[in-house]
């Protein structure tokens, strides 16, 4: 795996979406927006992305999920940078060839747990992985990505944007519908458009390193465990290896003007491989364990993604960015194709910006807990790998005790998306007032409007419910006479809106669901549910999924008829 490099040339004068960005999030908005027909074009003040800079690199199976509805998971497994069988899960130990304080879980199909709520599988792979497959997948659609232009000035004039980006000895105004800024927690367009953000700030800074090991490097062994979180005296944090030789480790926590010599950041590194070799620091970056959020997403026709939006503790953000990714690309074809209005736009802030508060607090609360944590693990005392008397095993025993309480993994952060203050959903009579309150170590399925539709096999051959609504409106039929499936068909019909009807009639399904008709959204979010239609039919509800005026709920009939399966 190398370097990315970002195709040279000049971005269009004129596009429909122009991305800023060409970052994962920022790729991927193209990928989602180019796979439903629209036109844009992305740029970039980079000309490339180091591997060695390498950031999030695990992917949650929601994520995975959504390499396959873009085409490219094969692209992704195939661009790996380290040999899949250093896989072993995520281990907790006091380093890499030092002592389990966390019993491991199996590893590939034995794992049951890893699929519960999701017919895919975690993955990891640098974020340069990801890069080369999005531009791949870019490139056979004659999407133009163009690295070495800047931006300089943006100007919504109400019917477009105008940004002027500059190259190496030229400027040039590009005229777009729409902007989506996915450039980063130094959001360039975010501070253009006048978007200012709220949250808290760190009172400490930690270091993120890449290492590149050398001599005295193969007594980590043929296949060491790729990804781990160590504990010891010296090191805490991820040990994640990046490629066969290159290593990402954090430092810290430290104050927040102090600046540790790279010798000191070396011997924490050396200290989370648990053996003397030879390391030379590839790169060292600042991370802050804080919480900085847009106060909206979306000015005008300027929206943000990813970083640009925000920023949190670290912990699997880049899936939140791409989750933005796949709540805004729909509503953005819907809009430019006629189908949605203006204001559908509007949900996209509704929708997103609670849930990533939501995470983002839950992520600054885990870090500061992470924190007492690791004290009291030092307080033990860990001992050194090498100690095999009853006195440290007694030690590292009160530390498992002390580490068996933890949470290592958050469902309810992997899955739980769900919209509950928007204006594009059609909820149902008291939904929220019985709704179990969201929360990040929990996840159930749940069928109800705003939540995420529960996925499953359609077929013995392997075809999942996702890959049968693939990227188009979808309506579930589930039992019933039809009368509300054809309503819907025909609304659809008459507002060109692309539209697949599913039938399944596995009563499985329909306890699952709880209703005979189901209306899933393009992003895999239920919209609507219901065994008979609303006052206003089908078209009402169409209307105010996307984004259309619509009569008011109160008095709306919701014939379940029986309770959803929660």
């Amino acid at each position: 795996m190398t370097d990315v490099v970002f195709p040279a040339g000049s971005p269009p004068a004129t596009v429909d979406v122009l991305v800023v960005g060409a970052g994962p999030v920022g790729l991927s908005a193209a990928v989602e927006l180019a796979n439903r027909g629209v036109d844009v074009a992305v740029v970039d003040q980079g000309t490339s992305a180091a591997l060695v800079r390498a950031g999030a690199m695990g992917h949650s199976p929601r994520v995975v999920e959504h390499f396959r509805r873009w085409g490219v998971l094969q692209r992704v497994r195939d661009a790996w940078t380290f040999p899949p069988e250093w896989n072993h899960g995520i281990r907790v130990a006091t380093s890499l060839v030092g002592h389990d304080l966390v019993p491991r879980p199996p590893r590939g199909f034995t794992d049951p747990g890893a699929r519960r709520h999701s017919l895919a599988a975690p993955i990891r792979r640098p974020q340069t992985a990801l890069q080369h497959a999005f531009l791949g997948h870019l490139a056979d659609r004659g999407v133009t990505v163009a690295g070495g232009w800047r931006v300089d000035s943006l100007r919504d004039t109400g019917d477009a944007v105008r940004t002027t980006v500059v190259g190496a000895d030229t400027a040039r105004t590009i005229r777009s519908r729409y902007v989506i800024g996915a450039d980063g927690g130094r959001s360039t367009v975010r501070r253009l458009a006048g978007i200012s953000r709220a949250g808290d700030y760190a009172d400490e800074k930690m270091f993120r390193l890449v290492v590149r090991a050398g001599a005295g490097y193969e007594r980590a062994g043929p296949a060491p465990s790729g990804a781990n979180i160590v504990f010891n005296d010296q090191a805490s944090g991820f040990l994640a290896a990046i490629s066969p030789t290159e290593w990402r480790v954090y430092a810290g926590p430290y104050a927040l003007d102090a600046e540790p010599a790279e010798a000191e950041l070396l011997a924490v590194a050396k200290a989370a491989f648990g053996f003397d070799l030879e390391l030379e620091l590839a790169s060292s970056t600042t991370y802050y364990q804080a919480t900085r959020i847009a106060r909206t997403f979306r000015s005008g026709r300027v929206l943000l993604a990813g970083d640009a939006a925000h920023v949190r503790t670290p912990g699997g953000n880049l899936g939140e960015g791409f989750g933005d990714v796949v709540n805004l690309g729909w509503k953005l074809a819907a809009v430019l194709a006629g189908h949605g209005s203006e204001a559908l736009l509007d949900s996209y802030d509704e929708e997103r910006r609670p849930h990533n508060w939501r995470v983002a607090d839950h992520a600054l609360d885990r870090a500061r807990r992470g924190r007492e944590r690791l004290a009291a693990v030092r307080a033990i005392g860990v001992p050194d790998d090498a100690d095999l008397s009853d006195v440290a095993e007694e030690r590292r025993d009160r530390i498992r005790e002390l580490l068996a309480g933890e949470g290592f993994e958050a469902p309810g952060v992997l899955f739980d998306e769900r919209y509950d203050a928007s204006t594009a959903l059609w909820y149902e009579d008291e939904q929220h007032a019985s709704e179990p309150a969201w929360a990040a170590d929990t996840y159930v399925d749940d069928p109800r409007p705003g939540h995420r539709a529960p996925d499953g096999y359609v077929d013995p051959w392997g075809d999942t419910l996702y890959d049968r609504i693939g990227n188009d409106f979808a309506l579930l039929v589930l039992g019933g006479d039809g009368t509300v499936a054809r309503a819907f068909v025909a609304a659809a019909a008459r507002r060109a809106l692309p539209f697949t009807v599913v039938h399944l009639l596995n009563p499985g399904v329909r306890a699952l669901y709880g209703a005979d008709t189901v209306l899933v959204r393009p992003d895999q979010h239920v919209a609507w549910r219901g065994g008979a239609l609303p006052a206003g039919g089908a078209a009402a509800v169409l209307d105010r999924v996307l984004g259309q005026p619509t009569p008011s709920s109160e008095g709306i009939r919701h014939d379940l008829s029986q309770p959803a399966a929660v």
